[in-house]
């Protein structure tokens, strides 16, 4: 049986969301909220595209986009990209936990 789940704070484009969510997937949503707001600013920030709709659709497609390309690659490939990530999530964590400390 899953946990209850719990509201959980995320910021895109300036906006607050309350999202419930498992204790146990908190960090992922979090770290998917972030990822999904530097889309969105990025496409904001091209200029190309206006409104708040039309960002997250394009988001989204983007999104979409990358999931489809990457079902197309072979094991080694997605090996090469699972130790990136894995990288980039512990120099994340890394810069946060400083935050964090001098938050406190």
């Amino acid at each position: 049986m899953s946990k209850p789940a719990n509201a959980v704070k995320v910021h895109i484009l300036e906006k607050e969301y309350l999202v419930a969510c498992p204790d146990e997937e908190k960090d992922v949503l979090i770290s998917s909220a972030k990822y999904l707001n530097d889309k969105m600013t990025d496409i904001r920030s091209s200029g190309k595209v206006v409104g708040v709709d039309r960002i997250a659709v394009m988001a989204a497609l983007n999104l979409a986009h990358d999931v489809l390309e990457s079902q197309s690659l072979d094991p080694t490939q997605l090996d090469s990209y699972g130790a990136r990530i894995r990288e980039l999530n512990n120099r994340i964590e890394s810069a946060l936990g400083k935050y964090k400390l001098e938050l406190n």
